[in-house]
């Protein structure tokens, strides 16, 4: 195994397979950020949604997809352009990765349901014992007004990578956890998330999150309307199925011990605006 990659994998606490799963997720999750940034990605994109506040913000859950989104609007973007970056910064740490565009007509219901036409998204696999595919998202026709700052990522070298800021971040994942369709699985992330954010104070820019719901589902949302919607999901949503999807991501297990219905309705009323 090459050097720099073991070093960075010494860096998780590995006990059992599915440990180890993840820290190669987020292991490689890391070398293709410092390959698009090699490219100049960046310039034009940020990273937002959970794989960001796990890498930069320390959650304390894995993640497995990237999601990032244009600065500006432009139909005409390909991250193919960025492949080759990439697959160069895979192979200096003695990884080969193959990267193919997802069509979308082979979305399931439930995540074309949330994907717009102007989402673009694609498939990065790579070999370990078996073969790995970490997810990439590009919204290429972005809801605007957010904000962003440039945050260091360390390994596999120093770089910087431009991120939503938490605000924003936040509001992406209200917007998710409020609005999106789960049919028969439950994104019990969005839940973890959503702790992680009250617990640490973090303001929500409703702004933002006005802006997603306009953009994404023709709603003009207000205060009281998206209360109302969160209590709902969160008062009706069965929360052993919440527990369930989370829990191989979740570093420590008993994080989830004290979650029930009513916990989170608690912390709805925790929530601060920005």
């Amino acid at each position: 195994m090459n050097e720099i990659f073991e070093q960075m994998l010494l860096q998780h606490s590995v006990v059992g397979e599915t440990d180890m799963r993840n820290a190669i997720y987020e292991v490689m999750q890391q070398v293709i950020l410092g390959g698009l940034y090699r490219g100049g990605f960046f310039k034009e994109a940020a990273f937002y949604g959970g794989t960001c506040l796990r890498i930069f913000h320390g959650l304390k859950r894995y993640s497995e997809d990237l999601d990032f989104s244009l600065l500006q609007k432009n139909k005409d973007f390909k991250l193919e352009n960025y492949f080759q970056a990439i697959i160069d910064e895979a192979r200096l740490l003695g990884r080969d990765v193959s990267i193919t565009k997802k069509e979308k007509k082979t979305f399931g219901k439930v995540e074309s349901a949330f994907l717009k036409d102007n989402t673009d998204v694609y498939d990065v696999e790579f070999q370990t014992e078996k073969s790995l595919k970490i997810k990439i998202e590009v919204d290429t026709n972005p809801p605007l007004q957010f904000n962003t700052e440039q945050k260091i990522l360390m390994q596999p070298f120093s770089f910087p990578t431009r991120c939503f800021t938490l605000p924003d971040l936040y509001a992406g994942k209200m917007h998710a956890l409020v609005f999106r369709q789960w049919k028969n699985r439950i994104k019990g992330r969005d839940w973890y998330d959503f702790e992680w954010y009250v617990r640490n104070r973090i303001a929500l820019d409703f702004n933002h999150l006005q802006v997603r719901a306009k953009d994404f589902n023709g709603i003009d949302l207000e205060k009281e309307q998206f209360t109302e919607l969160l209590k709902k999901r969160l008062a009706e949503t069965d929360i052993a199925s919440v527990k369930a999807d989370v829990l191989p991501y979740v570093i420590n297990k008993h994080e989830l011990d004290i979650w029930s219905n009513d916990y989170f309705l608690q912390l709805a009323d925790m929530i601060v605006y920005h």
